[in-house]
């Protein structure tokens, strides 16, 4: 499929009300893991494949049109369209249960691919709050983290704001499209953003945000990230959403925790009583995800190799798709596609196009 083609997807997915269809698809590894450049496969084979009715309804139309709206609007404002099948998607969006079929970017593309943890917290974080969030930032982008947060305000700005003041990588996930910025007074912030890291946003060029986003687009920052860390939040806090996300897909969950006299963190010290690891330092942190020691471990390569279930199957030079590595490895795909990401973090496997993957 084209751009256009994966682009137009998106718009279904978003506007055609056929998102439980296209996400079984996407993720099922006979669906678009098999959509390699030579594989012949249009929108309009994909589609029949996912739900025929979205040709005879019309929408396919109106989905194409937007679509190509959409690219003009990315061309003319520096944004950058990625799709599934692109190998600069994501690894660990990927290994999401239900992955956006595109992604946009203003940035560098090569910011998400990066080992990441998302600091997240109260818009109306105290000063402490603050100051936690963005100690934490400056300390993970000193030792190379990149630090995915929402770019609202209180704890998250201040997250980004301390991974930029030691020239950190940083990446701020919306809740409307690249081009528009929210809250309005971080457009200075989005355009540091976009000098050291990216903003990205599953909806098209030109989207306002509204409330309903949000909630999508924190399972992105969650998605991007080994782990969410969260810094004073509520007991009705969004950070909560994104926590439980998080837990969803497999990634770790910690808590910063604060005075238990004003209330602002009994949504945090809830994480902590249900077990969530306490963070003091970014060590923590670094621990908890495996970050620390890494280098340690890879002097054992090729005892790596012998003893991982998926590694000892790939011969070098050849390149596998979901179905082989299924087949080789005997885990089944929610099972291997977090392997998957853990391999492609540590530098052992890389993904090519159409979702095959290839041991380095």
């Amino acid at each position: 499929m084209t751009l256009a083609d994966w682009v137009a997807l998106a718009m279904l997915w978003w506007k055609g009300g056929g998102r439980a269809a296209i996400v079984r698809w996407l993720v099922e590894p006979r669906g678009a893991g098999r959509l390699g450049a030579g594989s012949g496969a249009t929108l309009d084979t994909v589609v029949a494949a996912i739900d025929p009715g979205f040709a005879a309804s019309g929408r396919l139309a109106t989905a194409r049109a937007a679509a190509q709206a959409a690219l003009e609007a990315a061309h003319a404002g520096g944004i950058t369209a990625v799709s599934w099948a692109d190998t600069r998607y994501p690894t660990a969006l990927a290994a999401i249960a239900d992955p956006p079929p595109v992604v946009w970017i203003r940035g560098d593309p090569d910011a998400l691919g990066a080992p990441a943890v998302a600091i997240v917290g109260s818009r109306a974080g105290s000063a402490y709050a603050r100051d936690v969030g963005r100690e934490l930032g400056s300390g993970l982008a000193r030792r190379g983290v990149t630090v995915v947060s929402g770019l609202a305000r209180g704890v998250d700005s201040a997250a980004h704001r301390g991974a930029l003041a030691v020239d950190g990588r940083t990446v701020g996930v919306l809740g409307s499209g690249v081009d528009i910025v929210y809250p309005p007074e971080h457009s200075g912030l989005a355009r540091d953003l976009v000098r050291r890291g990216a903003l990205v946003s599953e909806l098209p060029p030109g989207t306002t945000p509204r409330p309903a986003y949000f909630p999508q687009r924190n399972r992105l920052i969650s998605g991007l990230s080994r782990a969410v860390v969260v810094v004073e939040a509520s007991a009705r806090s969004g950070s909560l959403i994104t926590a439980r996300l998080a837990l969803e897909q497999g990634r770790e969950v910690m808590a910063v925790p604060g005075n238990v006299l004003n209330g602002r963190n009994r949504g945090a010290h809830a994480l902590l009583k249900d077990g969530a690891k306490v963070v003091e330092d970014v060590d923590d942190i670094l621990e908890e995800i495996g970050l620390v020691g890494m280098v340690a471990r890879d002097t054992r390569a090729d005892e790596v190799v012998s003893e991982d279930p998926v590694l000892r199957h790939l011969s070098r030079g050849e390149s596998y798709d979901l179905d082989d590595l299924i087949a080789l490895s005997g885990f089944d795909g929610p099972r291997l596609l977090p392997r998957l990401l853990e391999l492609e973090l540590a530098g052992r496997v890389a993904r090519r196009d159409g979702g095959r993957f290839v041991r380095t």
